[in-house]
């Protein structure tokens, strides 16, 4: 039987006690309802995973005794950053929840001039916080033992202005003369650019162009902000990373 596995934040080590985070301890006791003896898996991040047993179980709080260290699956081969136009509300929850599962490497919320979205520091912070309980929460289900970065939320303009050009670099586009499909191939370093709602606007285009993001097509339909990304990043990892 496949254990419940839980992320916590903080560095495991092997014979320690350590204490669930509020919503993992939560989910364990109340949903699960998992009492002392019963197993585990716990991960840091680090790209291991820690079968752990549950030592007390009061109220909410649950405690587990960390066990042995086995390594975690994995990681893709292709190296992905997706550069994504922040949607509305569930909309880019399900987006995280789905490029993680498919082995994106790296998140960078942006902000482009037809977002509906915006965002105040103090919204941008609160929102951080959510996507990586995220991020999080799809690691433990899809059982991958690093969790996928995801930067501070900025404007696409700032980002396509001052990002360093690391591999290949990719831009949705219902009119790109290429098919991502068709490409003969591409580095182990990919950034992919997906714009929002209402697309990316020409000055947009011209300035992703400038920062060496070649627009590329997929297919004959036009897809949605949260399809586009998903299907993409799909594209990539079933012909050159590890979904086969």
């Amino acid at each position: 039987m496949r254990l419940t596995r839980v992320f916590v934040a903080s560095p495991l080590t092997p014979d320690a006690d350590v204490n669930l985070p509020a919503a993992a301890a939560n989910h364990v006791a109340r949903v699960l309802r998992l009492r002392a003896g019963a197993a585990i898996v716990a991960f840091d991040g680090s790209g291991d995973d820690y079968r752990c047993e549950i030592v007390a179980v009061e109220g909410v709080s649950v405690r587990v005794r960390v066990g042995p260290r086995s390594p975690g699956l994995p990681e893709s081969p292709l190296r992905i950053t997706l550069v994504q136009a922040v949607s509305r509300g569930e909309t880019m929850d399900w987006t995280l929840q789905k490029a993680t599962e498919l082995g994106v490497h790296t998140i960078v919320p942006v902000l482009s001039a037809r977002s509906v979205v915006r965002l105040d520091d103090r919204q941008a912070e609160s929102k951080l916080r959510h996507w990586r309980a995220i991020l999080a929460g799809a690691c433990e289900q899809c059982g991958r033992s690093i969790v996928p970065e995801i930067r501070q939320p900025q404007e696409l303009s700032r980002y396509l202005a001052s990002s360093a050009r690391e591999g290949q670099r990719f831009a949705l586009s219902p009119t790109g003369p290429a098919s991502l499909a068709g490409l003969t191939s591409v580095g182990g370093r990919v950034e992919l650019l997906i714009g929002p709602e209402g697309g990316l606007d020409d000055a947009e285009l011209e300035r992703a162009a400038t920062a060496g993001f070649a627009p590329v097509r997929l297919g004959p339909r036009v897809l949605r902000t949260e399809t586009a990304g998903i299907v993409a990043l799909a594209v990539l990892q079933a012909t050159w990373g590890d979904l086969v």
